[in-house]
């Protein structure tokens, strides 16, 4: 009996042991998985309610810390910018800024030039960074991408300040000019010296505000609005008429092939004056007794055909550094000889834009010495028409030099299958 006692007590203590550690492990569970861990810290529900869809859509890069500065939500531009890295903040000045806004809860904002990665530049991408608390733990950091409105801003301010100094030449000119016709009044032969100068300088204060008016006409407007079909062979002739005196003046032989037949869709007052600017700048910034070739062909290409004008002359040419450059806007390769040859500095931007706004492009061939080929290539007709309003980044399209052999080179077998020149008189 005393035996069986023994036994039976025995199982009762161990029951109750067992029971007891039973309840104590499923306590401990209910404890651990009422645990924040520091996976479930860096989650989306720890997120308030609706953030994560208003993220999703803002056009600013967005960074969510929490308050052990781990990044918790970040949007795909903020990688692509470099701000996030291993799921830490990047960027040291915009970290500080979370922590002080975590401390005290105010919305902090901040300019800052930031380093570009993965480029050999040392250009700095500019941002505007706005910190504020999002709830009681997280922070929320708003960069935007100033880089692109800085350039333009300073675009626009280069381009007042260029304007204001080409119109103050002139006007200061015609002031001095009208005051020398004053103090010499009893002397004829002064009046009319200096009445011919004011009237080459009111000529040319005249030409910058046409230019300013087609510069910006052809920026503001959609010349494929009232665009029709536009014959070749009439646009060459209608350059060179518009050169023809200049041209004879210097004994400049002008010659134009390849143009029958052929058409291009567009507005015709645009496309005239963008060829006008090419045949016009052949003229000017030739030699005299050299000559000035217009050629003309259809070439293949994947969208559809294009029409493809080359103006060829034996000028000065450019070099490579300005070859970067010229369709900038009042940008000359020789500033010395702009009052020479009249040119304002806007006729190669115009001539871009024209290109751009009908589907096309520009580009430049040039050897120093030997002369330049700007080729003009435009969607013929009915390619046109498909491709309209399909309009390439005007202020990122510069124009490539074509390679040596090009059929656009002066050299090339291209260049003599002009038709016989027309010598001027």
């Amino acid at each position: 009996m005393d035996v069986n006692a023994a036994v039976a007590a025995a199982a009762a203590i161990a029951g109750v042991l067992t029971g007891v550690i039973a309840m104590l492990a499923f306590r401990w569970s209910e404890r651990d998985l009422k645990r924040p861990t520091r996976t479930s810290l860096h989650t989306d529900p720890v997120l308030p309610p609706g953030v994560d869809t208003v993220l999703s859509v803002l056009r600013s890069s967005a960074v969510v810390l929490d308050e052990g500065d781990a990044v918790v939500k970040a949007s795909s531009a903020a990688y692509a910018l470099g701000l996030v890295r291993g799921g830490k903040l990047s960027v040291e000045p915009m970290l500080q800024m979370a922590r002080d806004t975590r401390r005290d809860g105010e919305i902090r904002q901040v300019e800052l030039d930031l380093p570009r990665r993965g480029t050999g530049r040392g250009e700095a991408l500019a941002v505007s960074a706005r910190v504020a608390p999002l709830g009681s733990r997280l922070v929320l950091l708003l960069v935007e991408d100033l880089t692109e409105a800085r350039r333009i801003e300073a675009v626009r301010r280069d381009f007042v300040a260029n304007v204001s100094h080409e119109l103050k030449t002139p006007v200061g000119a015609l002031s001095l000019l009208s005051e020398a016709v004053m103090d010499a009044s009893d002397d004829p032969e002064a009046v009319e010296r200096f009445a011919g100068r004011m009237q080459i300088e009111a000529t040319r204060l005249t030409n910058l505000v046409q230019e300013l008016i087609d510069l910006s006409r052809v920026q503001n407007d959609d010349p494929l609005e009232d665009a029709e079909p536009v014959r070749v062979d009439e646009l060459v002739a209608e350059a060179m008429d518009r050169c023809r005196h200049a041209a004879g003046t210097k004994q400049i032989t002008m010659a134009a092939g390849g143009t029958e037949d052929l058409t291009m869709w567009g507005n015709r007052g645009q496309l005239a004056a963008a060829l006008g600017n090419l045949v016009e700048n052949a003229v000017n910034y030739s030699p005299a007794r050299t000559r000035v070739g217009i050629a003309a062909r259809r070439i293949t290409a994947p969208g559809g055909d294009l029409i493809e004008i080359a103006v060829t002359d034996q000028g000065i040419g450019i070099s490579d550094k300005d070859k970067e450059r010229i369709f900038e806007r009042f940008y000359r390769v020789d500033p010395a000889r702009s009052r020479a040859t009249g040119g304002t500095g806007l006729g190669l931007a115009i001539v871009k834009h024209v290109a751009a706004s009908h589907s096309g492009e520009v580009t430049v061939w040039s050897s120093e010495g030997q002369g330049s080929t700007f080729t003009l290539r435009l969607p013929e007709a009915g390619a046109a028409r498909d491709r309209a309003h399909q309009h390439p980044d005007l202020d990122d399209e510069d124009g490539q030099p074509a390679p040596p052999d090009s059929p656009t080179s002066p050299d090339s077998p291209a260049y003599e299958t002009l038709s016989a020149p027309e010598v001027l008189p």
